[in-house]
């Protein structure tokens, strides 16, 4: 089996140093990824320095 890969990048929102992400927005792309049959296979976030998140990463995975 071969499998098709995505990834979505959600930026945290709080100015240039980054901070809470939109929680709304993340469930929102990943139930409409899901519906078009992408599977989760990774999550991770971006940090600073000093521990403030930059963006949400996530990898999907699907059969071609």
């Amino acid at each position: 089996m071969t499998w098709e890969y995505r990834t979505l990048k959600l930026p945290a929102q709080g100015g240039f140093l980054g901070g809470k992400f939109d929680e709304k927005a993340l469930e929102s792309a990943m139930n409409e990824l899901g519906r078009e049959g992408w599977e989760l296979a990774a999550a991770f976030s971006t940090t600073m320095g000093n521990g403030q998140t930059r963006d949400i990463v996530l990898l999907f995975k699907r059969p071609e």
